[in-house]
């Protein structure tokens, strides 16, 4: 059985909004280059449609009664969708997207980021990658505002559904001449307390996620891994790096890994999320497609996922994966 044809437009709809965002007819009127009192009919004409009161008038300021409230949330759910559906035609008018926008957790492996981009361009040369290199909140945060079309990250935001995509170890290290690794028997986190951290920032705005921070006062946060890693090295610190990023360190002895009693390795998993995949064009599913299928070596020719083992590394007893927040150098505020 059919839907019974809508007695409100779009148009009416958007009135309602901007009524609510400017907090005036007069203000909407100005901002939808209309007049106050076509405004006004539009609201006049969808509460007859509909046989409900949507505002109520406070001195100059109009209120949404309950009822509104309640039409104001789906109106704005409704004008998402279908400004997403027209974006979607105009996309599939044209073919194939001109540009994607690409959010990837630092904690992913770069080579198997890169090669899989070149993997896409062979095939798609004409479309433009923008790629955004994000930490922890970061990525969730710009699949909240829209801001990319699919994400690599820790976090699935509510809302999205993400895929597996990769499990990462990660690793703690410090240089071999750290004070760390001068005494021989295994150290406590107590131990780790007592020297600086070196940490990489949360991209997202509110800075809301500090996983894997001992709460140790010598702490230096890093916008960048590879600022982090050099500090490490010049032994300015430790931190738990995922062992696909430091494989080159761990092999040339520029890192150890510290003899922890527990918590010497952490493991994480990191989610592809498509933003909106009943829209998703065919250069975003192609790129998804591509990343899924990703199983790069590095360029030292090792594979990204296997282990390294070195004689002072302990055995971990806990493996169970940490909450998916410690996917990003595990140790990031």
């Amino acid at each position: 059985m059919a839907s019974p044809a809508p007695r409100a437009t779009l148009e009416q709809w958007r009135v309602l909004r901007e009524i609510v965002q400017t907090g005036s007819y007069a203000r909407a009127a100005e901002k939808l280059h209309k007049s106050q009192s076509t405004i006004t009919y539009a609201i006049q004409r969808l509460e007859f449609q509909l046989d409900v009161k949507i505002f109520t008038l406070q001195g100059r300021r109009a209120v949404l009664t309950d009822v509104g409230k309640v039409l104001y949330r789906r109106a704005m759910q409704l004008l998402e969708e279908a400004a997403a559906l027209e974006k979607a035609a105009a996309e599939l008018a044209q073919g194939w997207e001109p540009e994607i926008r690409l959010a990837a957790d630092i904690a992913y492996p770069t080579w198997m980021l890169l090669e899989c981009l070149d993997r896409f361009s062979s095939q798609r040369p004409t479309t433009r990658i923008e790629l955004y290199e994000t930490v922890l909140g970061g990525t969730s945060q710009a699949l909240l505002e829209k801001q990319v079309d699919l994400a690599i990250s820790p976090i699935v935001p509510q809302g999205f559904v993400g895929d597996p995509l990769i499990s990462l170890k990660f690793i703690a290290v410090a240089a071999p001449r750290h004070p760390l690794h001068q005494g021989d028997e295994p150290l406590e986190y107590t131990d780790l307390q007592r020297h600086r951290q070196l940490v990489i920032r949360d991209s997202g705005p509110k800075r809301q996620h500090d996983a894997g921070w001992l709460g140790a006062e010598a702490r230096w946060t890093v916008s960048h891994k590879a600022t982090s890693i050099r500090a490490a090295c010049m032994g300015l610190g430790f931190a738990w790096y995922p062992e696909a990023m430091i494989r080159k360190e761990l092999a040339s002895g520029a890192l150890k890994p510290l003899n922890l009693r527990k918590g010497a390795l952490r493991y994480a998993q990191l989610y592809l999320v498509i933003a909106e995949p009943e829209y998703a064009g065919p250069g975003i599913r192609l790129l998804a497609d591509l990343l899924q299928q990703s199983d790069s070596p590095d360029p030292s020719g090792d594979k990204p996922d296997k282990p390294y083992t070195p004689g002072s590394t302990p055995a971990n007893p806990d493996k169970a994966p940490d909450d998916s927040a410690t996917a990003t150098a595990a140790n990031t505020p």
